[in-house]
């Protein structure tokens, strides 16, 4: 049978619904479909959304916007796959109650309208709306000829019974879409600040000065620090053995000396590989008892996943096949041309795919086993995506509560594909985005694959100084970190941003000079060499603030507002969830003031044109309006980010 009632555009759908969109738990998801019947008869439609082990769905109605598209939210409030579909209906109610209207206003008697009175009745008796009497009290008054014609229908068009009508409708030629999937993950998935940590630089120093390998041990008396911070996620670079053999010297030197400590990403020795800690750092037992101190301290722990070699790793010799070979018979090492890593070797998944793939997953459920939930996976672009589909696939089998971070610094097509075959979270271009339409674009750039990917948008890495911070000043360390706690609902900072490292290897470069990839650092918190305050106080104010307000662990309601001063960018968030309001400023300039005109897009916040806000940076309260006057002085304060008031909401 045809289907009279066309459902099309379903949203969200991923990848034309192959693969599922991405939520958390008790994240609002926006559903629309696009409905339409011919002639004018009204239509409705609704959301069945199924929870996992659910057995029927829950009905949600939509709302009908322009071009007839039709909305919903809906809210899973557990993890797993989630289901929904899209039903639609001719509404036989709707349209009596418009044409009735119609006729009213034109003027039509009594006479005229009586077999539209008999048919509302009829409408009105059918229903299985509640309560009862009053419909039936309805249909018996359309049927009095002896009342005039507006006490037969004051009744019948009512809000209440429309009301009674709308929530249960009298449905006709019952259409469906097909189901869409949304796979709903822990709110960690899209919501943390991260911390980058490298444990093996926590050791102090000797009496002659000199830093001394650190262990899990000495790591763990960070911990304090990190969570008094407001972090809420700790990252370690792989802690495995390092390879012995080509190990890289400081400073990318390709000729190691005795005493280097070597790159953590040539992973695989004598001592084992990547189910192996380094022997220098201490145990599988001492990385136990880290992990427990960060669980204490409401710390998370993710762990890297770097799927590489040193040359002497243990599966060069046992499995051979899972390298490449020269046409010389070596193995063939890593390059990013001109770049060369003679430390390491990659691997090939084309010899032995499922001998490989069953390794890398029992690696992983190890370190599970091992109370790791968290993985930050590097450069996963180089690698086959229908590994990392199955892969994440069969972890989550069994753990499902498992995140996976894709640092994929590649093209769009790369980093939107690697999330849609399951990465929870990805790495993103933040890092060179430093102009306004640079981060407008990008802003909305997230918005617009926030079914598909999450940001995590991270200041600075090891490998990444970003020419902007290569100036040192304070007020452009302090803005991009505004930007990216209040831009996204999850942001990191690798250890040394708060104490405003900045010095290149090289000019033109964003390798850190004496990198710790390479060598131990040695750092001293809380102030700089010079005696400067560190960033650590605006760390926390942050994170504190991001804590403290719904609407800064949403994504998908970031919203660009325009300002007369491309020094000065302006974006909004808000919670479906509370109503909360968010307003943000940054200033782009950290060597001067800079002051515009704002103005918020007060109709599609649903604020008043005058409104009190509190500036969670300040502290102080503003009445602000549809246009409002900044001044940013990077010497005082980088950002508003201000809180609309309770009343205002209200």
């Amino acid at each position: 049978m045809t289907q009279r009632i066309a459902i099309e555009d379903v949203h969200p759908s991923v990848s034309a619904g192959r693969r599922p969109a991405k939520a958390v738990v008790h994240e609002h998801v926006q559903v629309g479909a696009t409905v339409w019947r011919e002639g004018h008869q009204a239509v409705g439609a609704e959301v069945v959304l199924t929870g996992p082990g659910d057995a029927a769905g829950r009905r949600i109605r939509m709302s009908q916007g322009d071009d007839r598209r039709w909305t919903a939210s809906v809210v899973p409030d557990r993890p797993g796959e989630w289901t929904f579909r899209v039903e639609a209906w001719s509404d036989p109610w709707a349209t009596w109650r418009h044409a009735v209207t119609a006729k009213l206003t034109a003027g039509q008697s009594a006479s005229d309208l009586e077999l539209d009175l008999d048919e509302g009745a009829r409408l009105l008796e059918r229903s299985a709306a509640h309560p009862r009497a009053r419909l039936v009290e309805a249909a018996q008054r359309l049927r009095r000829k002896d009342l005039l014609l507006s006490e037969r229908v004051v009744l019948a068009l009512s809000e209440a019974v429309h009301d009674s009508m709308t929530e249960t409708p009298v449905r006709e030629l019952v259409a469906g879409s097909g189901h869409h999937r949304i796979l709903v993950e822990r709110e960690r998935a899209l919501f943390g600040a991260w911390y980058e940590l490298f444990p093996r630089s926590t050791g102090g120093l000797d009496e002659q000065g000199r830093p001394v390998h650190g262990t899990f041990a000495t790591a763990a008396a960070h911990l304090d620090r990190i969570a008094r911070l407001g972090f809420d996620v700790v990252y370690l670079p792989p802690i495995h053995p390092i390879g012995e053999s080509k190990r890289k010297g400081p400073n990318n030197n390709p000729h190691g000396e005795p005493g280097d400590v070597g790159s953590p990403w040539a992973i695989g020795s004598r001592h084992g590989g990547h189910d192996a800690v380094h022997p220098d750092l201490g145990t599988l037992e001492d990385f136990g008892k880290f992990v427990s101190r960060a669980h204490e301290l409401g710390l998370e722990v993710a762990l890297d996943l770097a799927l590489q070699c040193a040359p002497d790793h243990p599966w060069v010799t046992a499995h051979p096949e899972w390298f490449t070979r020269r046409p010389d018979g070596s193995i063939a090492t890593a390059e990013n041309p001109p770049k060369r890593y003679e430390d390491i070797y990659p691997l090939n998944f084309d010899n032995d795919p499922g001998g490989l793939y069953a390794e890398v997953l029992r690696v992983v459920l190890h370190w599970v086993d091992h109370g790791v939930r968290i993985f930050r996976v590097d450069n996963p672009h180089t690698k086959p995506p229908d590994f990392w589909e199955w892969l994440i696939a069969r972890v989550r089998e069994t753990s499902p509560d498992v995140v996976f971070l894709a640092e994929a610094f590649t093209d769009p097509a790369r980093l939107f594909g690697l999330a849609r075959r399951g990465f929870s979270q990805s790495y993103t271009y933040f890092t060179w985005r430093t102009d306004k339409a640079g981060l407008v674009e990008f802003g909305r750039d997230l918005v617009e694959h926030a079914d598909e990917a999450r940001p995590n948008l991270f200041v600075n890495t090891p490998d990444i100084l970003p020419a902007q911070l290569q100036s040192g000043e304070p007020a452009v360390f302090a803005a991009r970190a505004a930007l990216a706690a209040t831009l996204s609902p999850t942001w990191g900072v690798y250890s040394g941003f708060e104490l405003y490292e900045h010095q290149p290897v090289r000019p033109g470069s964003e390798e850190y000079l004496d990198s710790e990839k390479y060598q131990l650092v040695h750092r001293e918190f809380g102030a700089t060499a010079d005696g400067r305050p560190s960033l650590e106080p605006w760390i926390t104010r942050l994170n504190e603030i991001r804590r403290a307000h719904a609407p800064l662990r949403e994504l998908r309601t970031l919203r660009f507002h325009d300002v007369d001063n491309d020094a000065v960018v302006a974006y909004s968030k808000t919670s479906p969830g509370t109503g909360e309001i968010v307003l943000v400023v940054v200033t782009l300039d950290p060597s001067r003031p800079q002051e515009g005109l704002v103005r918020w897009d007060t109709a599609a916040l649903g604020l008043p044109a005058d409104f009190p806000v509190h500036d969670e940076v300040t502290g102080r309260t503003f009445r602000w309006s549809g246009q409002t006057y900044v001044r940013l002085d990077p010497d005082q304060a980088v950002a508003h980010i201000a809180a609309v008031r309770e009343e205002t909401r209200s």
